[in-house]
């Protein structure tokens, strides 16, 4: 269309959940977008914002690298990336930048796109209120809006200066819906009256090296004192069917994360910290969270994390994430052995126990205080408001 105006966004994402989120703010804009208008993105882009009609200007596999070894070997890869961006970005002119979690990479871009005169909204703010306070003042410098996903951070962040907004959560949304318990035994084979307990190793490697193993010895020792029990482990993206043997091999079911309606309430849970333990407690299912690491590793983590919980269901009902104690049991390195986990999982397997309950009172409290807004849509809001005036 003759004169139509284009408004241009760059995007950029460092792994596969920042690919995940930042797709459905794509696929937002697009659909707000206002009649006789036409939009136009690039940026680092893995396959889902690709697939949305995001251009790749770098694929974000470039810069998805784990380990302190294998960054410092990057590096040198990084920062041409880094630099491509920039210089992309005087020939692109962007009304607004859009940069999706990836604390460690975005701090810097935002900055330099900054310091180029574009708007930057970073998207899911980093947990600085658990560890890296001293890193403000880079927050600080790299955004001129902070999307966050929980409700306190805007507080938070607010008393530090910067300009923060809660813009609903990615798990509420993604977990709204999906089976029911029955429905989810059903698909797995299982009568509606057979215990069921989900397993929830962890996705990275490192994760499943030291708890796979781990799992699989909690099923066989539960198994041992209530026969009819079964389990389930998920198949996240990225993650084989190998990585799982040891849990397959003594009988845990497989379900595929990426199966439509795809929803873990179980009768209870066994999981990793991270996403996961949140996600669990929007679904209303029990759960013990654990949790180990390389020694190295927990000497420096117990000095950068601030709180006695890590749990984000914990963080969140407390309303203070530096204080208290959580409803979801935590077993943390040492404490997470064999033992304390089957001490602390069978009274939620208990139909006669009220830890369950009393878990699944505290999820209806966490559920109501996250909402039920979409973030892609209230963040792709916040973008078209701030481009259009």
């Amino acid at each position: 269309m003759s004169g139509q105006q284009t408004y241009r966004v760059l995007m950029s994402a460092g792994e596969t959940s920042g690919d995940m989120h930042a797709s459905a703010v794509i696929r937002s804009l697009k659909q707000q977008l206002p009649a006789g208008l036409s939009l136009e993105l690039a940026g680092i882009a893995g396959p889902m914002m690709q697939a949305e009609g995001c251009k790749a200007v770098r694929d974000m596999q470039e810069l998805n690298v784990m380990g302190f070894g294998d960054v410092i070997k990057a590096l040198p890869r990084i920062k041409s990336v880094e630099r491509e961006i920039c210089k992309f970005a005087e020939d692109f002119k962007p009304h607004i930048v859009v940069l999706t979690d990836f604390t460690s990479f975005h701090l810097g871009l935002g900055r330099k796109l900054r310091a180029q005169g574009y708007f930057v909204i970073h998207y899911i703010a980093p947990k600085l209120w658990a560890w890296g306070a001293k890193r403000i003042t880079k927050l600080q410098q790299s955004q001129n809006r902070l999307a966050c996903i929980f409700p306190f951070e805007e507080d938070w962040f607010g008393s530090r200066g910067i300009q923060a907004t809660y813009v609903g959560n990615p798990s509420v949304y993604a977990c709204r819906d999906g089976w029911s318990k029955d429905e989810l035994k059903k698909r797995l084979g299982l009568s509606s009256e057979t215990p069921l307990l989900a397993l929830l190793p962890g996705s990275r490697p490192s994760e499943l090296k030291r708890h796979v193993q781990l799992l699989a010895d909690v099923f066989m020792a539960l198994k041992a004192k209530k026969p009819t029990l079964a389990a389930v482990a998920t198949l996240a993206p990225g993650v084989t069917k190998d990585a799982l043997k040891p849990l397959t091999d003594v009988g845990v079911l497989l379900l595929e994360r990426t199966e439509e309606n795809y929803a873990l309430r179980a009768d209870a849970a066994v999981a990793v910290s991270g996403t996961a333990t949140l996600e669990l407690a929007l679904w209303d299912t029990p759960t013990v969270l654990v949790y180990r690491t390389s020694a190295f590793s927990w000497f420096i983590g117990q000095r950068l994390v601030k709180g006695r919980c890590v749990g984000l269901a914990n963080i969140l009902l407390l309303g203070d994430a530096l204080s208290g104690q959580g409803i979801v049991p935590e077993l943390l390195q040492h404490d997470c052995t064999l033992e304390q986990i089957q001490a602390k999982i069978l009274p939620l397997l208990d139909d006669h126990h009220d830890a369950a309950d009393l878990q699944r009172q505290a999820f209806l409290k966490l559920r109501n205080m996250l909402g039920k807004s979409n973030p892609a849509e209230k963040l792709a809001q916040m973008c078209w408001q701030e481009m259009r005036k």
